[in-house]
């Protein structure tokens, strides 16, 4: 069968994060399979018009704002796809209107708030508002999406059908918990893009009153993006270069290397589908501190395999990861009952049910 991924950055895209590296796992997955699948996608500086990842076919052409338009006249010269993903980023790829095949619509996350970060009013006002529009017009689409919360808030869009399948991640467990006591300095990790609805700055601001409060840690950042020349500056103004460790990109090897060595990995998103880097943490026996958000509540269970934070400020931050310190015992707790629950969320467990569902859409639910 032929499949096609309608989604605004490819892996290459320098802006790409979370959503692109899930979407890489399902693709490729179902060119193990035997499938022919491409992927088309906005281009940027420097990129080639086609390419070749991870034996999915990238084609990239069109900018934001003419990217549909490039797709539509790519997609018209092109053998009949069985299914075409239209995958959602606020503004959604209109495929069921043009595509004339069977066609799902995949998203990871209502960007509601997300858009008063991004954009000064109106543009952010008519950004919302046509996401909740745009809902209501594809009532009749059949979803696929990975968090209960987004599911609920599509659903009171008017959307009919959802379909619920949780992230997969390709770290796989460590074998065995070794012992990580909480000895200063605690050890704290945010690996994110620094995007603006990250608020990795909260992260700084959270460490900055841990050590107010005498307890000695540190913070690595893990990931790049446009936020960095101003999260460097918020550590140096309140004196933390020697606290605060700017990482960058780094391989998953070293990654996973980074959050196991943490005591407790970060998440003060403004919202997220699901918080992938949540589970690769657990997977290293690294429990989170999250924002109760959309999506965090989700992938950390509060109490269970980590925390949530009562407030989405950094002081509130800085109190959850005060009374794990304070807990020894329930911070082991919830380092084993995460390392557990990740080994349920690796690809190995998520792929064969995504395809399956993903083969049956292409026959047209059949």
């Amino acid at each position: 069968m032929r499949f096609l991924m309608l989604n605004w950055r490819d892996p290459k895209n320098p802006l790409a994060g979370g959503a692109e590296r899930v979407t890489e796992g399902y693709l490729a997955a179902l060119r193990e399979r035997g499938h022919e699948v491409f992927w088309f996608t906005n281009t940027f500086p420097g990129a080639s018009p086609e390419d070749e990842i991870s034996g999915i076919r990238i084609v990239r052409a069109g900018f934001k704002g003419t990217s549909v338009i490039a797709a539509w006249k790519w997609y018209r010269r092109q053998p009949r796809f069985d299914l075409v993903i239209d995958q959602h980023h606020g503004i959604p790829w209109y495929a069921p209107w043009w595509c004339k095949t069977n066609c799902i619509a995949y998203l990871h996350e209502v960007l509601g708030p997300i858009w008063d970060v991004f954009y000064r009013w109106p543009t952010s006002a008519i950004g919302r508002y046509q996401e909740c529009v745009t809902h209501w017009l594809y009532r009749n689409v059949q979803f696929w999406t990975a968090s209960a919360t987004t599911k609920a808030i599509l659903e009171s869009h008017g959307v009919r059908r959802v379909k619920l399948i949780p992230y997969g991640v390709h770290t796989v467990a460590l074998p065995a918990l070794d012992p990580k006591p909480l000895t200063p300095p605690i050890r704290l990790i945010m690996v994110s893009r620094l995007a603006p609805n990250k608020r990795v700055e909260h992260g700084i601001l959270a460490l900055a009153e841990l050590l107010k409060r005498g307890i000695d840690a540190t913070l690595t950042i893990v990931g790049g993006g446009e936020m960095e020349p101003a999260c460097r500056q918020l550590a140096h103004q309140l004196h933390l270069t020697d606290r605060v460790i700017f990482a960058g990109r780094l391989p998953e090897e070293e990654k996973d290397k980074r959050l196991a060595q943490a005591h407790l990995l970060l998440h003060a998103s403004l919202r997220e589908g699901w918080g992938l880097n949540v589970i690769e943490a657990n997977a290293m026996g690294t429990p989170a501190v999250v924002y109760p958000v959309a999506g965090l509540t989700e992938s950390t269970l509060h109490e269970q395999t980590g925390l949530v934070s009562a407030a989405e400020t950094p002081e509130s931050l800085a109190d959850a990861v005060q009374r794990c310190v304070g807990n020894p015992d329930m911070y082991e707790s919830f380092r084993r009952a995460a390392w557990e629950r990740a080994k349920s969320f690796h690809w190995s467990k998520v792929l064969p049910v995504a395809c399956d569902w993903l083969e049956q859409q292409a026959t047209g639910g059949r």
